[in-house]
């Protein structure tokens, strides 16, 4: 019992010594003027954007703000990399995050025609999206801004999607490692769903196309050849949607990378694809196929549609 009276009084003294200990370090710091109270010496928490993508939704620029269009999108590396997307042309930057500060250097801008709504904006958000920013994260929101507020770029956090469900907008093709964007003139309606039930359907460019599919670890496969309706494309859709057919049949290795996904065969040939914004329609406008009941792409009736083990399923100009 004395012993723990004795421990009971040593540490009262030692809290004692210690509390004025602190008191005088507080005076001293309010002396100074380098306390934690007087605003110098202390940083802001980090901001917490590495591994982070976004939906770019507005730029404003010399205080005139112009909303994005569809396809704007930045994404922060782990490596102090960011990347995206104006809408039209991708581009790349090294980020440095000192609090709330972002440091932006611009890496370069790839150079593809764009119309002029979208080249403004690119030009915009090229000049927003540079030097020191201050950042401001509300939920999902974040406002990168420079110092006097007159540029800023407003960011909405993009979710990751899962495999199957999702509609995958198509924009590239691979070829021994090497990724191409699709060729001009195919309109952007080449796009895939993996279903639950078992079946890949969507659009080849042209026409739509109906396939059972099964999902085993990263693979993918296709048991093709798939069924098509039979609508007549013009001499670019038909390219695609021939190389499209050739890739989506067989086992396939896929890469699931956010809101990215990846198609490889064993030759090396694939595609890449984009998650569609929520909302946005599979791409069929009606009718129904008459093999695989998947939408036709038509206006209305039913759409011719090939299929079976007789080899004349490739999808046909006509």
């Amino acid at each position: 019992m004395q012993t723990q009276t004795t421990r009971t009084f040593a540490s009262a003294a030692s809290a004692a010594a210690l509390a004025l200990f602190l008191a005088a370090c507080g005076a001293e710091g309010g002396s100074s003027g380098s306390g934690p109270g007087s605003g110098s010496g202390s940083l802001a928490p980090d901001l917490v954007v590495a591994g982070t993508h976004w939906t770019i939704g507005a730029v404003t620029v010399d205080g005139r703000r112009s909303a994005a269009p569809d396809g704007a999108r930045l994404a922060f590396g782990k490596d102090g990399r960011a990347s995206g997307n104006s809408g039209c042309n991708g581009f790349g930057a090294t980020v440095d995050v000192q609090g709330d500060t972002l440091t932006v250097s611009q890496q370069g801008i790839t150079e593809i025609g764009c119309p002029g709504d979208r080249q403004r904006f690119e030009k915009d958000l090229v000049k927003a999206f540079d030097g020191e920013l201050k950042g401001r994260q509300e939920g999902e929101t974040l406002t990168l801004a420079s110092a006097d507020g007159r540029n800023s770029v407003e960011l909405t956090e993009e979710p990751s999607v899962p495999l199957r469900g999702t509609i995958w907008k198509i924009d590239g093709l691979v070829s021994g490692g090497t990724a191409s964007s699709l060729t001009p003139g195919t309109g952007g309606k080449a796009r895939l769903v993996i279903g639950a039930d078992g079946r890949v359907s969507g659009n080849l460019g042209c026409n739509n196309f109906g396939a059972t599919a099964r999902v085993e670890g990263k693979k993918l496969t296709v048991e093709g050849p798939a069924a098509t309706t039979r609508m007549m494309c013009t001499g670019t859709q038909m390219q695609l949607e021939t190389q499209l057919y050739e890739i989506l049949d067989g086992p396939l290795t896929y890469r699931l990378d956010h809101r990215t996904l990846t198609l490889t065969d064993a030759r090396g040939k694939g595609l890449t694809a984009t998650a569609a914004p929520a909302g946005e329609p599979s791409g069929a406008t009606g009718g129904t196929s008459e093999t695989t009941g998947e939408p036709s792409g038509t206006t209305g009736g039913t759409s011719e549609t090939t299929g079976g083990t007789d080899g004349q399923n490739q999808p046909s100009a006509g």
